[in-house]
């Protein structure tokens, strides 16, 4: 069997280290957001919710619910929301739950990408520019009512610390000081991190105020799933330091949220 050929450029038409542009010259139905059709979003779309990433002393802990909703209806109660982009960052999502993930996969492909053609992998700051250029590239399909609104964080080696970004539909990059979280529930769970967050955060501490922080949020958002004790269904956690990307396991997370809902406040403030 013949392999394709891979495709050749001139010296003007070179894509260089850029998966996107690569896809435009030669897939362009491929790009985020090139899909054409009548406004307004089609009433069956699944959206994902609530996501934060809050910045600790050694790195960043992103987290996610596991709710997704289509309407006003539970479309699927163990989404995943929180990926690795590399192995020093990390990418959560809310929006538009296809589109969303087709974004993720995308971007995970160009850090790769440009990493094999360059040598060397992005800077923290360029793999958020990257990302930005997706998200942009989203702007027709979010137009229509599927906007996908990433955060992205990582652990920046050559400033030695965490750092957060967050983004707008039209690929707006903005970063974050200590934290940030979007979604439906994002406002109560930013209102709860701003409340308790303060320099020098420990990561279990860090952890800790992520859960509290998306189970505050499912107490006021329908949206946002909260516990589900019966099912054992608890929040997506990672947390990104020198060491890498780190997903928590399973039983980790519940027995993390076990004792916080357990609290004499129930996951309060102390």
């Amino acid at each position: 069997m013949n392999e394709p050929a891979l495709p050749m450029f001139g010296p003007a038409l070179d894509p260089g280290p850029s998966f996107l542009e690569l896809l435009r010259r030669v897939s362009p139905q491929a790009v985020p957001g090139s899909a054409t059709g009548a406004p307004g979003a089609p009433p069956d779309v699944v959206h994902g919710t609530t996501v934060v990433a809050i910045r600790y002393d050694g790195g960043v802990v992103m987290a996610g619910d596991r709710r997704a909703t289509m309407g006003m209806s539970i479309a699927s109660r163990r989404i995943e929301k929180v990926f690795p982009a590399d192995e020093h960052s990390g990418i959560t999502i809310a929006g538009a739950a296809g589109p969303a993930v087709e974004l993720v996969r995308l971007f995970q492909v160009q850090l790769e990408h440009y990493e094999k053609v360059e040598g060397e992998p992005l800077s923290l700051e360029g793999k958020a520019n990257q990302l930005s250029q997706l998200v942009r590239a989203n702007l027709p399909a979010a137009m229509q009512g599927l906007a996908v609104v990433p955060l992205f964080a990582g652990y920046d080696d050559r400033r030695g610390r965490g750092r957060v970004f967050s983004f707008d539909v039209t690929g707006g990059k903005y970063e974050e000081t200590d934290f940030q979280a979007t979604g439906s529930g994002g406002l109560h769970a930013r209102n709860w991190i701003k409340a308790t967050w303060h320099e020098g955060l420990a990561e279990d501490d860090a952890v800790d105020l992520a859960l509290r922080s998306l189970f505050a949020a499912a107490d006021e958002d329908a949206a946002t799933g909260g516990p589900d004790l019966v099912r054992r269904i608890y929040p997506s956690v990672a947390v990104i330091d020198a060491d890498g990307f780190r997903a928590l396991a399973d039983d980790v997370v519940e027995q993390r949220a076990g004792t916080l809902l357990a609290g004499p406040e129930r996951g309060g403030r102390e």
